[in-house]
């Protein structure tokens, strides 16, 4: 699957995120961007800083670069609206006009949370209606890797795996005995080495526009009640209104993907709930 890779520059922004991290796994050689967060091999970089991320890629020239990099925590975006701005959206501005310049495939990661969540299985081609200042930001990113031709941005739900997300911090409160409050909120969760290994099989396509790449459609409480059921804690899970959350955004009541056309390109069952949910968290 990597082979056709190989013979190509990659840059992987965001490498030490949690899916950058796993996509760096699966494409050796790649060149890797981090933040704040120091790896091994990477290389420092403000995203949000425009001569930081242009003379990085036109220093090094890459065929491909995928963009990770992302502020994810909801509530934080709608506390700092200025850096959610900057990381989520100017910086794929930045990203993007650099690619053009040097001729690369960009690949931009991007959330089922620029839909508002009234209807749920939304369609590449739905109509994106942010409700919360994050998928506002990422919106916008969106926008402007778009307007670039040679562009892919993959729409993807409820990523989870080694850092704090939702099934993890299920799985950890009921291994201590903890009651577990949920919403009934509906999306699509999808294991990071899933949406990493999925992401990698097509990039030799070289596809535009925008591709959903997300698991199956859930709600948060039937998500916590597999996890239950495998502990026996069944009777640790109760569902709450989302008012109870005490959230600072709000949050789309169903933003599921449709992912049928995922399905059609990629070889390999990247969707089941339970394989997902197998590969760890």
């Amino acid at each position: 699957m990597l082979v056709s890779l190989f013979a190509v520059k990659v840059i992987i922004i965001g490498a030490s995120g949690q899916l950058g991290r796993e996509i760096a796994s699966l494409v050796p050689g790649s060149l890797l961007t981090y933040n704040s967060t120091p790896i091994p091999s990477g290389v420092k970089l403000d995203v949000s800083n425009e001569l930081q991320v242009s003379d990085f890629i036109l220093k090094n020239r890459p065929d491909v670069i995928i963009n990770t990099s992302a502020i994810t925590n909801v509530d934080k975006c709608e506390e700092d609206r200025e850096l959610a701005y900057k990381v989520n959206a100017v910086s794929a501005k930045f990203i993007t006009r650099s690619a053009s310049v040097v001729g690369a495939y960009l690949v931009h990661i991007s959330t089922d949370y620029v839909f508002d969540g009234e209807k749920g299985m939304y369609k590449e081609d739905d109509l994106p209606n942010p409700v919360n200042y994050y998928g506002l930001t990422k919106l916008l990113g969106e926008t402007y890797v778009l307007s670039y031709d040679l562009s892919l941005v993959i729409r993807t739900s409820g990523v989870f795996g080694s850092k704090s997300n939702f099934p993890t911090f299920v799985m950890e409160n009921l291994k201590r005995g903890n009651p577990v409050k949920v919403v009934r909120s509906i999306y699509s969760p999808i294991h990071a080495k899933m949406l990493a290994k999925a992401i990698v099989e097509i990039l030799p396509q070289r596809r535009t526009g925008i591709l959903n790449i997300a698991g199956e459609r859930i709600s948060r409480e039937d998500l916590a009640l597999m996890i239950a059921r495998k502990l026996g804690a069944e009777n640790l899970i109760s569902v709450v209104p989302d008012s109870e959350m005490k959230w600072k955004a709000r949050r789309p009541r169903d933003s599921s993907l449709d992912i049928s056309r995922a399905k059609s390109i990629i070889s390999f069952d990247f969707y089941d709930t339970e394989k997902n949910l197998m590969m760890g968290v």
